[in-house]
This record gives structure tokens, C-alpha cells and sequence, in this order.
């Protein structure tokens, strides 16, 4: 039984902390590289109208120009929130968060061709990421430059894509994107008398606005921030229209020390640990765990990218990583607690034997339970695990703790572990039931925070009736012969 339990928690897929349905959806859209906000706005009331229309969707919020799950701005992305409706009106209808999720892709897959669209769920912690999924993050630690980080990001995403247990992979990594580079010719503009930073105050007022200040009306606070209007700041003659004020007061066009040209570099340049780094988001497919997804997309970026990169893993999926081996520490830990508080007890380290014995029966039925519900061992069946070891225990001593009272009186170690098996059987039985039937609410409940009752109802109600069906038969057994090693070692 030991061997078996180590088995199953070898086979069993792992995870964290289980996706939740908390009401809302994020859509991550982007388009091509320098795409206009006026165009990225259009498929984003495109596809707002389609998940508006979506059942089980209450509402959306629309952003453009800007992505929360990335926490970039720019023209060709966006971000719409899909709110969705009551969980007592859903439940009914089986529109849960990830139903509503792979309907609604599918929709917009169809529907919008001239950019990327990814649908994510919830953070399972709020403030720990701003949407579902995990991030790898690919460093160049060698300098090899923006175009082999490009390239190393686009080898995982390609054979990520086609990896089964990985969806949704994305990047927002762009190296090579168009660029409208301006040279200030310093000399020239120091002799002008115009300072530099009357030059970049000048294109930030126009073309990037600058915020003032606030006012107050209608019992509200209102910004003021100043730009051009959207007509003079459409091309790259617009720049050349500008003036720059000298030090003199004399107004200084920007042609006459700025020289303008089309380049091209990356969007945005994000740093992780000090290196140039590509951020690749994922999701685990249906049917497989974070665990086992972490492992799939760990496996794929190792051979595609070049030896002098490295990865690593940040928000839900580092602390993943970090806390793998803490929960069998802590369960080794409350078994050996158990086991001293018992040893105090009897006056024995044989006998607690007798009492601990039983723990892998309630381990090995649980995990077989979680794995045959198609749930992972994440850190609520974890805790479902700390729990049992207690309960178990607990049916063991009921037997124990009499049997051992009638050996030490005098009669039989048959005599009395039959005696115990007799008058404890029925206390048992009633314990064992009124918990196994308590946790079935944990088991079929529904509405916010479900999925996370659900793995620790299922780890338990599956541990307890293992211990119940085996324990009875096999705790007796466990204390008869340890009992006689016992007697045999006193009698040697």
C-alpha cells in the first residue's frame, strides 16, 4: 500500500491553486505591429458587439490602446472585460466561466481576421497577475541582441502551439517594429539658443500630451491635459510644422535642427533580472494541470531557444514552482507530530505504529478519488490531506486505545483486539458517516469559490471512505502484531 500510495502521487497530475470563476472575463487583443488606434478601436467594437451577445454575458468594457495583461500601451493593442452574469443564473444553464470562455474564442476566431484575440479567466489571487494562465519569461543573458530574442520567443510559440495540454500562447515581444526616429542635431539647436528640454516638451505637448492640472465641477475632479489636435499630428510632415521657443523668445522650427527618418526597434523593451527579456503567456488546455502544463512549456522553450538564454517563470507560476516540495514537508511533518503526541500517550514507540499504519489507505483512496473526478493535487487537496491524517488516526485510537486497555488488564491480545473490533465498530461507523455526508455540500456546491471546495470536499469525502471500508479491517490486524513484537521483545 505504501508503494502504491508513492505510485499515484508520482502519476497524479499537480497544480496550485485552481482557476475560479469570478464573474468576468479578459479578452487580449492585438493587432498588427503599428496598427492605428482608430483601427484597433473598430475590432474592438467588433468584437465587443459579439460578446455582448454572448450567453451568459451581462456586459463589457472596451480599451483601446492599451493591455492590462501585459501592462503595455500602444495603438495596436487592446483589452475588454466581459462581465458575466449572476452565478444563479448561470449555474443553471452550465455556462460557467470556461464554457463561456471557449465559446466565445471560438466566435471571435471567426470573426476577426486581422488580429490576435486570447481570452483569459481570472487571477486565482487577486493583485498576484492580472489574469488567469502563467508567464515564462525567456532572458538574453549573452547579449546576442533584439532579433535572436525575437526569434527564440517565436520557436516557442510555434512549437508550443502544437504541443497538446498548451493553448492560447502568445507574445508581445516585437524586435523589429516601424519606428519614426528624429535626430536633434545638439550643436545646431545650442546655437539657436533652444534647449533640449523646450525641444521634448514641445513633442509631448503635441504629439503625447501633457497633463496640467484639475479642476473641480459638478462635484466631481476633472483632468486637463493638452495635445494637438488630431489633425495636425496625422504624418511625419506634422512634426516638421512645429516651433520651439529659444531662449530669446523666438520661435525655432523643428526642421532647422531635427532631421527625421524611418527606422524600425522593438515596442517596448522589457527588462527581467537586468536582461532583455520576451514574456510568453499560455494556458493549459482542458483535461490538463498547471503542473504538467508548466512542465510541457519548460520542456519546449529548452529546446528551442539558444544555450546562452535562460527562463524563468514569475507570478502564479514561480510561486508554483517554489512551494512543489513545501506541502510534502509539512504532511511529513504533521504525521511525525502525530506520531510523537502518540508516543507520549501509550509510553510506546511500537504501538503508535498501529495508529499511523492506516495513514496510506486514506492517502491512496483519496488521490485515486481526485484523480478519477479529473481534478490535480493542488494545495486545497493538500490541506484535504492534513486532515485525513487526523481523522484517520482518530477511527485507529478508537480500537487501539481500548484493545490496549484489555491487554494491559489481563486478557488476550486475540481476546481483546476482537473485544474492540466488537464495541468500537459502531462509534466508527457513526463518526466516519456523519463527516463522510458532511462534505458533500464541498463537493457539489456551486456559485464563487466552488472549484476550490470542490478538490478539497472530493480529497476528503474519497480519504474517509477509504479509511472506514479498510481501516477497520486492517487497524485490528496492525495492532495484534505489533502488539506481539512487543510482548516479545518484554519477554526476551
Amino acid at each position: 500500500m505504501l508503494h502504491a500510495t508513492w505510485r499515484q502521487f508520482e502519476a497524479a497530475p499537480t497544480g496550485f491553486i485552481p482557476s475560479q470563476d469570478k464573474g468576468y472575463l479578459l479578452v487580449n487583443v492585438q493587432l498588427p505591429d503599428s496598427a492605428s488606434l482608430e483601427r484597433t478601436t473598430k475590432v474592438m467594437r467588433q468584437i465587443e458587439q459579439l460578446a455582448g451577445q454572448a450567453p451568459g454575458v451581462k456586459h463589457t468594457l472596451a480599451i483601446a490602446g492599451q493591455s492590462l495583461i501585459i501592462n503595455a500601451k500602444a495603438p495596436n493593442f487592446g483589452t475588454l472585460y466581459v462581465m458575466l452574469e449572476d452565478f444563479h443564473r448561470r449555474s443553471p444553464l452550465g455556462l460557467s466561466a470556461d464554457v463561456i470562455s471557449r465559446k466565445l474564442q471560438t466566435e471571435l476566431d471567426h470573426a476577426v481576421s486581422n488580429g490576435v484575440v486570447h481570452i483569459f479567466g481570472a487571477p486565482p489571487i487577486d493583485g498576484l497577475g492580472t489574469s488567469g494562465g502563467f508567464r515564462l519569461v525567456i532572458e538574453d543573458r549573452d547579449d546576442l541582441g533584439l532579433a535572436a530574442l525575437q526569434s527564440a520567443s517565436d520557436r516557442v510559440l510555434s512549437e508550443g502551439s502544437k504541443t497538446p495540454g498548451l493553448t492560447d500562447l502568445f507574445t508581445s515581444f516585437r524586435g523589429s517594429t516601424p519606428w519614426f526616429y528624429i535626430d536633434i542635431d545638439r550643436d545646431a539647436a545650442k546655437l539657436k539658443h533652444v534647449s533640449l528640454a523646450e525641444i521634448f516638451g514641445t513633442l509631448q505637448v503635441n504629439f503625447g500630451s501633457l497633463y496640467v492640472n484639475d479642476f473641480n465641477r459638478f462635484g466631481r475632479t476633472w483632468q486637463v491635459n493638452v495635445q494637438a489636435d488630431a489633425k495636425y499630428r496625422m504624418t511625419a510632415d506634422d512634426l516638421k510644422r512645429l516651433y520651439a521657443r529659444s531662449e530669446q523668445g523666438e520661435m525655432v522650427p523643428l526642421a532647422a535642427f531635427a532631421e527625421m527618418r524611418e527606422s524600425s526597434g522593438p515596442m517596448m523593451l522589457t527588462r527581467y533580472n537586468l536582461y532583455p527579456s520576451a514574456i510568453v503567456s499560455a494556458n493549459p488546455a482542458v483535461g490538463t494541470s498547471s503542473g504538467q502544463a508548466l512542465e510541457l512549456l519548460e520542456r519546449v522553450s529548452k529546446e528551442s531557444i539558444a544555450p546562452s538564454m535562460r527562463t524563468e517563470w514569475t507570478e502564479l507560476a514561480l510561486l508554483q514552482q517554489n512551494v512543489s516540495q513545501t506541502a510534502l514537508f509539512a504532511f511529513l511533518l504533521a504525521v511525525v507530530l502525530v506520531f510523537l503526541v502518540l508516543a507520549a500517550q501509550y509510553e510506546s514507540w511500537a504501538l503508535p505504529l498501529a495508529v499511523i499504519l492506516v495513514v496510506p489507505m486514506c492517502l491512496l483512496c483519496s488521490i485515486a478519488g481526485v484523480q478519477w473526478a479529473g481534478l490535480d493535487i493542488n494545495i486545497f487537496t493538500q490541506i484535504g490531506f492534513v486532515v485525513l491524517v487526523g481523522l484517520a488516526c482518530k477511527n485507529a485510537i478508537l480500537i487501539v486505545e481500548f484493545a490496549r486497555s484489555r491487554h494491559d488488564r489481563g486478557a488476550s491480545r486475540r481476546e481483546a483486539t476482537l473485544e474492540a473490533c466488537q464495541l468500537r465498530l459502531r462509534p466508527i461507523l457513526m463518526t466516519s458517516l456523519a463527516f463522510i455526508i458532511g462534505v458533500i455540500p464541498l463537493m457539489l456546491g456551486e456559485g464563487a469559490g466552488a472549484e476550490m471546495r470542490h478538490t478539497l470536499g472530493t480529497a476528503v469525502f474519497y480519504g474517509m471512505l477509504g479509511v472506514t471500508a479498510f481501516g477497520i479491517f486492517l487497524t485490528p490486524v496492525f495492532f495484534y502484531i505489533i502488539e506481539a513484537m512487543a510482548d516479545w521483545r518484554r519477554t526476551r
